[in-house]
């Protein structure tokens, strides 16, 4: 039996136009479309001509370079990879039930935890769910918004700020953490005391789309700093952030704990300024109204089990590591 979408004219959205749809978007063409899904090119092309018909809508353009979508198709995409996403959630549950539990969990995780806990943490998802494929993204959040929001990433470890979390995210904070200006061991402005010593330096930062008028705000802003944004490398990956801290002196800014982390301790510098920011929260970030699936609540399971264990040790590193956290679950 088909499975059919109803939609507002009437019509039925199946679920292999949907399919379809994504498809084409992922592989940029037709062509591309039919040989993933394993069908023929005619097939998909009659799937695609269907949806736009049932909508009475252009959904996307044949370019030179493959396919273009509109703002309509767009849409629409965001929705069926959503619909696809939630099909093979339910999937994964029924398998669970009977006992076959399969399936992929794709996470988001924020890079201080990827330098601390995550490994532990998938040796206990492993061995608890030895079936599930799992998918891992170092995941500022800058990445993980747009994969979070089409249903590519079922959730994030991070942090996510409040004017997003009342919109189209909901968070369950795990703990709070310190952050600081951070410069490599030996950099010219290491003694600095004042962010207004630091105005003149070359810096590196990550933020969301929506995240830069907040993060100017609580980094310079609030202390009457105004820094030459053209100073300012935006950065999309750890590494690359860490490559200029540590090979063009720049000055960055985030957990303090990754001073403290073992890849960098002893590289990186935690500056004592004068200015106070305020502890940022480390949450499980997801879609708002969507449920986290078997897998998902176990990872979560698994990442509060790990961190909990941390913070009870009397080891000297873990107690460093929580001189700069506060676990809040």
């Amino acid at each position: 039996m088909m499975t059919t979408i109803s939609c507002h004219q009437g019509e039925q959205m199946k679920l292999h136009q949907l399919q379809a749809l994504i498809a084409s978007a992922e592989t940029g063409s037709i062509r591309a479309a039919a040989r993933s899904l394993e069908i023929s090119q005619a097939a998909v092309t009659k799937a695609l001509r269907e949806l736009e018909t049932s909508q009475q809508l252009p959904l996307f353009t044949r370019t030179p370079n493959g396919l273009s979508f509109t703002e309509y198709g767009k849409v629409l995409l965001t929705h069926a990879r959503l619909v696809i996403k939630q099909l093979e959630h339910a999937q994964t549950e029924l398998d669970h039930m009977r006992g076959k539990a399969q399936g992929r969990l794709c996470v988001g995780v924020t890079p201080w935890i990827a330098l601390t806990f995550l490994p532990e943490v998938v040796l206990a998802f492993r061995e608890r769910m030895p079936q599930i494929r799992l998918e891992l993204f170092e995941s500022l959040m800058a990445v993980a918004q747009p994969l979070l929001r089409d249903g590519s990433m079922d959730f994030a470890i991070g942090q996510l700020h409040p004017a997003q979390s009342t919109q189209e995210f909901a968070c369950e904070t795990l703990l709070d953490y310190q952050t600081s200006v951070l410069v490599r061991q030996g950099h010219a402005r290491q003694d600095a005391r004042s962010i207004h010593e630091l105005l003149e330096q070359n810096w590196t930062l990550n933020y969301a789309p929506d995240g830069h008028d907040g993060l100017m705000q609580e980094l310079f802003w609030q202390h009457g700093a105004q820094i030459d944004e053209n100073r300012i490398v935006r950065a999309h990956s750890l590494a690359i952030l860490q490559m200029m801290v540590e090979r063009a002196d720049m000055c960055t800014w985030g957990p303090s704990i990754v001073s403290i982390a073992p890849p960098f301790l002893g590289r990186l510098v935690s500056l004592k300024l004068a200015e106070q920011f305020e502890p940022r929260q480390l949450s499980i970030v997801t879609r708002r109204n969507g449920a986290l699936s078997n897998p998902a609540v176990c990872f979560t399971e698994c990442l509060l089990q790990v961190i909990r264990r941390h913070a009870r040790s009397a080891k000297k590193e873990d107690r460093a590591l929580f001189d700069t956290l506060r676990l809040l679950m």
